[in-house]
């Protein structure tokens, strides 16, 4: 059968359905608790590479719910198309094809200018979201889901925020967790760097209440643009309407903001931003849980709803999770971009494996001396991609998909006076827990450019010291080593960097459980990166402050270990464990 593009799939239904046909989607007629066993069940179908799991017997609530919709590459393609790829790629390519102008050039073109011109929006006064409409509110009945055991109550995991700034009028299409406090009204859990805060920020100037509606279903190209990285004042509704290929139906009902016309259900209400209340603990996509802290709380109105709504859901946790497949399609997408936005940047690559934010690579131009770092500001300057924690630079043509590659070319050629840049004292990703405060911590950058200055070693050629329990190289270069733990030891890291057994390795990076770091090297980017924090768990050998700049000699360390301030890593409770190994023939009868 042939793929078939996004612009089909106008609705939840029409994609559900396209899966009906592929035999990609099962439905559990079971009944399934939203209370932990159903995030389970998921977990274990995206562990497996399985299919779509459409609820229909969901403990408490008379809605189906449908979950694992982009749990793989394949069904990420089937969503979302090539329409934004291939548009995207010509569109980057118009600066160089497009010069020097001439009409022949314009007339090439006009398949894909054409398609400029059918982006936006058209109202329709028909929508199956205004079959019913509670008011008051009961979100009581609707099928919000806990997923881990220490989750600080029941979640929405796809709800779709829109918002206008209230002065402009610039729509904002976010994601955002929604824990259900009550029966009417839900946290909001606004990030820094996202225009849902942004639009809140300036509600809260104005002294006003910040309008909102959340969408929950409509087409799955609403999804894809939630989460994309677009400028700020970019609207996310055009983005949406360009993956479908087509304008985006949308509907008004009296008094609310816009919704889409296909949607499930929608929630309208609004954020008042003097009011706040404890949120969370939340298993994030981090593999940690993030803690309670005060977040916006959102009073909802009313329910607009078919009447027999079908609510969309994920689950998240350890890396890899849906969120990971739709993350690779959008820098897949965007790609051609990089260059033209951020010039001297020939390519860029974030690792899903560490949630996205903790760790890049890029590929940089080097025509003059420190470039490179000319293109570090561009990176951390831009966007969401100014909430990455660690940055690794190259001029070399290598597969930036590849930790090891991507390591090898670096660590053959940085010099430790002066190729590590450290800020402190800067932004970090919400989820990011590793810094000294909510949304506070460093950024890191290690430059590799150039003629290799080193030959790596890529033996372990004896038995560690004694005070270090075992030793195992990753790769040429990065030897992993693990001793005490932070708590008994915190000074390892020093006595490390300043070991002669460790001079010839350029890295050295020290972990809790080796076995498990080296075992892959999805299992490397997650215990790596998630675990710290560059302003204070990075050594040199004879580290020393030169003016403002910290240099020195290798090994560069990193001590990974767990940090006591750290939330705990995500792991599922026995009870459901077992609950869900008994009960796994009833789900797929």
């Amino acid at each position: 059968m042939s793929p078939t593009n996004s612009k089909n799939f106008d609705s939840l239904r029409s994609l559900l359905a396209e899966l009906q046909v592929r035999k990609q989607i099962i439905e559990i007629n079971a009944p399934v608790d939203p209370n932990l066993e159903l995030a389970e069940i998921h977990r274990r179908v995206v562990a497996a590479g399985g299919p779509a799991l459409l609820f229909k017997n969901v403990v408490g609530s008379p809605f189906s719910l449908v979950t694992n919709l982009f749990g793989t590459t394949e069904r990420v393609n089937l969503a979302f198309g090539n329409e934004l790829k291939d548009t995207i790629a010509k569109l980057a390519a118009f600066p160089h094809s497009m010069l020097p102008p001439a009409l022949s050039k314009v007339w090439a073109e006009r398949n894909t200018l054409s398609k400029l011109f059918k982006v936006g929006t058209s109202v329709t006064s028909e929508s199956p979201a205004t079959e019913v409409i509670e008011t008051p509110a009961n979100l009581a009945a609707l099928p919000f889901t806990k997923s881990w055991p220490a989750d600080g109550g029941f979640f929405l995991t796809l709800p779709l925020v829109y918002t206008e700034d209230p002065e402009t009028k610039i729509s904002n299409l976010g994601m955002y967790r929604m824990q259900r406090f009550d029966a009417a009204s839900t946290g909001m859990h606004f990030q820094i760097g996202k225009g849902g805060g942004y639009h809140l920020f300036r509600a809260k100037e104005l002294g006003k209440k910040l309008a909102c509606n959340v969408f929950l279903g409509g087409p799955p190209a609403l999804i894809l643009s939630a989460i994309a990285p677009l400028p700020e004042n970019v609207p996310e509704l055009l983005l949406a309407s360009l993956v479908q290929g087509k304008k985006l139906k949308i509907s008004r009902n009296s008094d609310t903001l816009l919704f889409p016309a296909t949607a499930e259900c929608v929630l309208c209400g609004s954020i008042d931003p003097r009011e706040s209340k404890p949120e969370g603990p939340f298993g994030d996509h981090y593999g940690y849980y993030s803690l309670e802290h005060d977040f916006p709380v959102f009073r909802v109105d009313k329910v607009l709803r078919r009447r027999d709504a079908i609510f969309p859901a994920t689950v998240v946790g350890k890396p890899r999770q849906e969120d990971f497949y739709i993350g690779n399609y959008l820098q897949e997408a965007l790609s051609p971009l990089f260059p033209l936005v951020m010039p001297g940047v020939k390519s860029l690559w974030s690792f899903g494996e560490t949630g996205f934010h903790s760790l890049s690579a890029a590929q940089v131009r080097e025509r003059y001396r420190k470039e490179a770092l000319s293109s570090a500001f561009r990176i951390l300057g831009e966007g969401q991609l100014s909430l990455t924690k660690f940055l690794l630079l190259t001029d070399q043509t290598v597969n930036l998909r590849s930790i090891r590659a991507v390591l090898e070319v670096i660590l053959e050629r940085y010099d430790p006076a002066v190729d590590l840049h450290v800020f402190q004292h800067t932004s970090m990703d919400t989820l990011d827990y590793t810094g000294r405060k909510l949304n506070e911590g460093s950024k890191g950058v290690l430059i590799g450019v150039g003629n290799p200055i080193r030959t790596l070693p890529r033996v372990v050629k004896s038995s560690p010291p004694n005070y270090l329990r075992e030793a195992t190289m990753f790769c040429a270069g990065c030897i992993v080593v693990s001793g005490e733990s932070f708590t008994a030891k915190r000074n390892l890291p020093e006595k490390i960097a300043a070991e002669p057994y460790f001079t010839e390795w350029p890295l050295v990076v020290l972990v809790d459980d080796v076995a498990r770091t080296v075992q892959s090297d999805q299992d490397f980017l997650w215990t790596v990166f998630t675990r710290f924090d560059p302003g204070h768990d990075l050594f040199l050998q004879n580290q020393h402050a030169e003016r403002f700049h910290v240099g020195g000699n290798c090994p560069l360390v990193i001590d990974a270990r767990m940090k006591p301030s750290y939330p705990a890593e995500l792991v599922v409770d026995d009870q459901t464990d077992s609950l869900v190994t008994k009960r796994w023939g009833e789900y797929f009868k």
